[in-house]
């Protein structure tokens, strides 16, 4: 069998993966990402946050993504609209608590993802689309993976170190026994791309992602994520027992649309800003996504992105945590590649999770009904409300932030507030 070898193997070229290839290559590391999908390839979580544009920038990337915005219709994107019923509200992500960035775009994934992978091979990295990983050796002296190619060849390549960028794909998680049940109760996403059919509407503006929470079932929501052709990301999240109320007896499990388009119907507010979409594009489906992992890393290896933890799409913080991952993962093994001592629990693991943990805060919130309370009073405190609009522009890790601080508690407390009057500062 052909025996290879390389710096640092990266399983995956979504985001994590492509913008850690960067980084490594501006290190001058030899790389090779394994890629078992050809791209461009399908993938959701189209609505960025502003807080991406400082890792693609550290990564070289923002340019290319930059020069590619018209031609592949990326739109630009201040902040998130939230609808229910008759309430509305607004975050404008560029009046927020945090520095950086307060705008970004909302990007077909599949021509993003692309960009990415391709500056990665531009800049010297060896991407293998088409190859899959088929076994796993963390425990040698060098961690190596079995791959075989699009000819059903397998081959061997072994590295320095193993980065799992693999996304929903969770291969080491998968292969190591990493992975645990989440917490979270499962969930079921149904999305498709529309033509949306939007001239204008008090409660759409283009610039924003739309998230409606469903009128008769507040543990349901929708998503709306504006392209600037005039076409949608449109999707739906609830868990499963939601679906099954709509669905019709006898009806094909696999009919996705009409299942889609009944729940829409079901809630007028939405439904009169999408009277006009057309569903032109086979709709999907996604069960149980969420998911744990006991470790973030291990001997000869660390894992990236969604192949760590992913919690939810209601606030978009999928993309944030991946490049978030991959900036701080390559800046440790820069450091352990040049001999110094690192350690992954304190200077990666939990570091990482901290900013996590805060976003799955608001998630749980979310859910719960107090964050939906939050954002409907009508009792609104600016300072407290930057605060906000920073966690969701993806400032998830900035420690000078109150919200971010204690956040469980402080949502409780503030959702109180909200329900009654609201608090002057939350200076405690």
């Amino acid at each position: 069998m052909l025996h290879e070898n390389t710096d640092v193997l990266i399983i995956g070229a979504g985001p994590s993966g492509s913008s850690a290839a960067c980084l490594l290559r501006q290190r001058g590391y030899r790389v090779t990402i394994i890629e078992k999908q050809v791209f461009p390839r399908f993938s959701i979580g189209e609505s960025l946050l502003p807080q991406c544009m400082v890792f693609l920038e550290e990564a070289g990337l923002l340019d290319a993504v930059r020069d590619q915005v018209d031609a592949c219709d990326f739109q630009f994107k201040n902040g998130a609209a939230f609808l229910r019923g008759k309430q509305t509200h607004q975050y404008d992500f560029t009046e927020k608590f945090s520095d950086g960035p307060g705008t970004t775009w909302q990007v077909r994934r599949a021509l993003f993802d692309n960009i990415l992978a391709q500056q990665a091979c531009q800049k010297g990295a060896d991407i293998r689309f088409g190859h899959e990983v088929i076994a796993v050796d963390v425990e040698s002296d060098r961690p190596c993976l079995t791959v075989q190619n699009e000819q059903g060849q397998p081959y061997q390549i072994e590295a320095k170190f193993l980065l799992d960028a693999s996304g929903f794909g969770r291969i080491l998680p998968k292969f190591l026994d990493l992975e645990y049940p989440s917490d979270f109760p499962v969930r079921q996403a149904v999305f498709t791309h529309i033509e949306d059919g939007i001239v204008s509407h008090p409660a759409f503006d283009r610039n924003k992602i739309l998230i409606t929470v469903h009128e008769k079932d507040h543990r349901a929501w929708y998503w709306l994520i504006p392209f600037a052709d005039g076409r949608s990301s449109f999707g739906i999240v609830a868990e499963p027992d939601f679906f099954q109320k709509y669905m019709l007896q006898d009806e094909d499990q696999n009919e996705l649309e009409p299942l889609m388009r009944r729940i829409l119907a079901d809630d007028v507010a939405l439904s009169d800003v999408l009277q006009h979409a057309k569903f032109d594009t086979p709709v999907r489906k996604l069960v149980g996504y969420s998911a744990n992992v006991k470790q973030l890393f291990g001997k000869n290896y660390a894992l990236l992105g969604n192949a760590g933890e992913f919690l939810d799409p209601v606030f978009s913080s999928g993309v944030t945590i991946a490049l978030k991952s991959s900036s701080m993962a390559i800046a440790l093994l820069d450091q352990m590649l040049q001999g110094q001592a690192v350690d992954w629990l304190t200077q990666y693991e939990q570091p990482l999770r901290k900013g996590i943990q805060v976003f799955r805060a608001y998630v749980e919130a979310w859910y719960q009904g107090d964050f939906q309370d939050v954002v409907f009073s009508e009792r609104q405190n600016q300072d407290v409300k930057e605060m906000i609009s920073s966690l969701l522009a993806g400032y998830a890790w900035d420690e000078k932030n109150p919200m971010n601080k204690e956040s469980v508690r402080r949502l409780k407390v503030l959702a109180e507030y909200c329900r009654e009057d609201l608090p002057e500062m939350l200076t405690d």
